[in-house]
């Protein structure tokens, strides 16, 4: 169905910079994020009907439509978060491509172009429209899109009281990008027995495995004298940082894994003779491999340090989310339902585990069983990200298929 409002919605919200900062120790991380909810968000979740709606402390924006049919009891919550990632998201001026005629794409004046040579993806789009970037930003899709679907759904079930629909709870959170948006989440005030982030790519993907994450932060300790004098006695702090990383798998690098398997990604390496920094992040599906890579992490660490005499290798692990297919196979019916409504539709449910994390695994595992259904962005986090307008609305009729299927 076409839905009016939702271009001019998402393009709207797309042009306002919220992008997250990691280095940051406040709940939103931005104030822009903040100033977006308040001044952007709250306003119109009233305005398309929702009722009670709030701000909390935690960064989130709450909002329910009450259900208009007794006998439909369930409570069902829909997410998506406010921010984008850690790409250019000032002064974001998308493009607006009617009737794609399967070529390349320029992207303004930027000199960069979204070519099917480069990206097959685009093979799936012919005749939509699409939104792109001028390629000197992002786009922010990932998840204006969601939060747009989300607005404009409630939008329409507001206007068609006819269409029979539960009680539904809307939350737009910040700080997704960095991972810890969700983590002062407060399922008991969202009150829902299910939920959906509406964070997704392509058309029908419906998800409910994540990885379980972990991230290290590694110091090395060294030891600096005249490189002219340096033997036997120099303890060249980035070259233990090398021998460190040598020592994890090769094959086990994100740029090498695909489907269920994990890997050990290095997400920064810096410093001196005198002392090296490390980052990495650590992803697996499942528990027992997820233990066992930071085991292997550990056991490096205590074999280095043992070498050497000292304690020089200081590693500190911390885990950052768990796959929720933990909690959601317990009780599968929010994936069944939403399976069920896709292919009423005539969509095709792709259902395959995330290689990455959304808000709905720590939601999940708060009490809420949250999977994860399609917005409809492609090439997320830079200046080739684009999405379809179609995409979008059939995400629409998703949301809305759901809320009145329960």
């Amino acid at each position: 169905m076409k839905y009016p409002t939702l271009l001019e919605r998402f393009l709207t919200y797309v042009k306002v910079n919220t992008r997250s900062d990691e280095t940051s120790t406040t709940t939103p991380s931005t104030a822009s994020q903040v100033e977006f909810a308040k001044n952007v968000l709250l306003p119109e979740m009233e305005r398309v009907g929702l009722q009670n709606v709030y701000y909390l402390p935690n960064g989130f924006a709450i909002g329910t439509l009450p259900a208009n049919d007794p006998s439909l009891t369930r409570k069902i919550g829909f997410i998506s978060h406010m921010d984008t990632a850690d790409f250019n998201a000032e002064n974001i001026s998308p493009q607006v491509i009617k009737n794609y005629d399967g070529g390349a794409i320029s992207l303004g004046d930027s000199g960069y172009s979204l070519d099917p040579a480069d990206f097959a993806n685009l093979h799936n789009y012919k005749d939509q429209t699409l939104i792109t970037t001028d390629g000197t930003t992002l786009l922010g899709a990932d998840d204006k899109s969601g939060i747009a679907e989300i607005m404009t759904a409630i939008e329409y079930l507001n206007a068609h009281p006819e269409i029979k629909h539960c009680e539904i709870r809307v939350g737009f959170g910040p700080d997704e990008e960095i991972g810890v948006g969700a983590d002062k989440f407060d399922a008991e005030d969202f009150n829902d027995d299910f939920a959906y982030t509406v964070d997704g790519g392509p058309l029908g993907e419906l998800q409910y495995e994540t990885f379980s994450a972990a991230g290290a932060e590694i110091t090395f300790k060294g030891r600096n004298v005249h490189p002219g004098t340096a033997k036997n006695q120099m303890v060249n702090a980035l070259q233990l940082a090398i021998d460190f990383h040598n020592q994890l798998p090769e094959e086990e690098r994100p740029e090498k894994t695909d489907g269920y398997q994990g890997f050990f990604h290095l997400m920064n390496i810096d410093g001196t003779v005198e002392e090296a920094h490390a980052s990495y992040i650590i992803r697996d599906f499942e528990t027992e491999n997820f233990e066992a890579r930071k085991a292997m992490m550990e056991d490096i660490a205590n074999k280095m340090n043992q070498e050497l005499g000292a304690e020089r290798v200081l590693l500190t692990l911390k885990d950052q989310y768990y796959n929720m297919k933990q909690v959601i196979e317990k009780d599968m019916t929010p994936v069944n339902l939403a399976k069920e409504v896709m292919e009423d539709l005539g969509i095709t449910p792709i259902i395959e585990p995330i290689r990455g994390g959304t808000d709905g695994s720590k939601i999940s595992f708060m009490g809420i069983p949250t999977p994860n259904i399609f917005a409809g962005g492609e090439n997320m986090h830079g200046r080739f990200e684009y999405v379809s307008l179609q995409t979008m609305e059939r995400a629409v009729d998703t949301i809305i298929g759901i809320v009145s299927h329960s």
